[in-house]
Formats: C-alpha cells, structure tokens, sequence
C-alpha cells in the first residue's frame, strides 16, 4: 500500500512492508558460507571485531529484546515466558541453522505485532528510553535522531529520551539492515562478494557512521 494512502486504521504490517522480505535478504547474503567464513573476526576495523556468527545472533534476539522486555507489558501477557524461550536460544555457539531458525522466529514476532495492531497504535504508545553503557560506541542519541524523523524525543535528561512503539519497529529495521551491511563488509574482508543490495536507509545511512572498507 502507498504510503500517502495509509490511515490512522491501516495496518502496522502495511506501514512497515519491508519486514515481509527482510529475513530472505538475510539468509540469501549467508547461504553458502563455510563455519570458518562465519566465525572470521579481525581488529583491524571496529565493524569486523564480530563475526557474521555474532552479528546474526545479534540480528535474533535484538527484536525480541525490544519486544518481549521493553514492550512486553504493553504488547503481550505472556511477554515473560516468550522472553525465557527466546533468550535461552539466540547464543552463538548454537549450529547455523538454529541462529538463522531464531532470526526468523525473531522477525515473523515483528511481523505479528505489525498484523494486529494499527497505525494510530503504533504512533500512540510510547516508552521510556534509557542509554546504555554497555551500547555500541559508535552509537549516539545524535545518531539516532539523524536516522529517526519523527517517535524519538529527546527530554532534558542526556541519556533519556521517548520512542514509540513506531519508531521502536523502525530503529528494528534499522539494526538489521546496519549489521546486515557488517556482514556484508566482513565478507568483503574475506575477499566474498555481496548478494543482496540493502536499502541505504537507517543508521548505517546516516553521516558520522563507520563506512569504513576493506582495502
């Protein structure tokens, strides 16, 4: 559906189509790869010091993570137990089929929440967002905003802001297709061709990002 036709009563599913065909992408840039491609890690750039392994598993329990803890109360009355299932699961010493299995139950949980609730939903609620220590440096609230045109607030606090839950699906989208982009850059590394052309949307886009390449 265009988005211009879309109305407060539209569907999540029909504001994010992209999450339709997000997990195709994914798996099509690692079929094929050989264990010792997967686990390839080097420190000569920041994006290469996690394997494809690590950014995959990362890629599962990131959504689940979002959902299940932060909007878990709002979104599920069994957001607990789900998120036991889940974070038991997404660990990298698990067998490549069972991370890509996880992605996959990780996205079709998106899915799911974008095919029951609306547009006026999605834009309605919002959630307290606390930064991290433990997050990635080369992650910021400029960042964000950057990548964020509307749903992220800042307050007067420097390391809290508001999100919705549309921008919540959204900064979901964003992080795929950023560690997608990693995978991509660390096949490069390795002297393997990409497969996929990802959307130059999010913060991998955004100015101030790590674009650095292999030589």
């Amino acid at each position: 559906m265009p988005q211009e036709s879309l109305t407060d009563d539209s569907l999540g599913s029909d504001l994010f189509p992209e999450f339709r065909s997000l997990y195709g992408m994914i798996a099509s840039e690692v079929d094929g790869l050989t264990e010792e491609q997967l686990d390839f890690e080097s420190q000569e750039w920041d994006w290469s010091k996690w394997s494809i392994r690590r950014q995959l598993c990362h890629m599962a329990s990131v959504p689940v993570g979002w959902l299940l803890v932060n909007w878990g109360e709002t979104l599920f009355h069994d957001a607990s137990a789900r998120s036991q299932g889940f974070m038991t699961r997404t660990q990298s010493d698990l067998p490549t089929t069972a991370i890509m299995q996880e992605l996959k139950d990780s996205i079709d949980l998106v899915q799911a929440v974008l095919a029951e609730r609306s547009v006026a939903y999605l834009r309605d609620q919002v959630c307290v967002l606390r930064w991290r220590p433990d997050w990635n440096d080369s992650m910021s609230w400029d960042l964000m905003l950057k990548a964020h045109a509307t749903g992220l607030t800042p307050t007067g606090d420097p390391t809290v802001a508001t999100m919705t839950l549309e921008a919540t699906i959204r900064h979901l989208y964003f992080e795929e297709t950023t560690h997608l982009y990693n995978i991509q850059r660390l096949k490069r590394a390795q002297g393997l061709p990409s497969v996929v052309d990802i959307p130059k949307v999010g913060y991998w886009a955004v100015e101030g990002w790590d674009t650095s390449e292999p030589a």
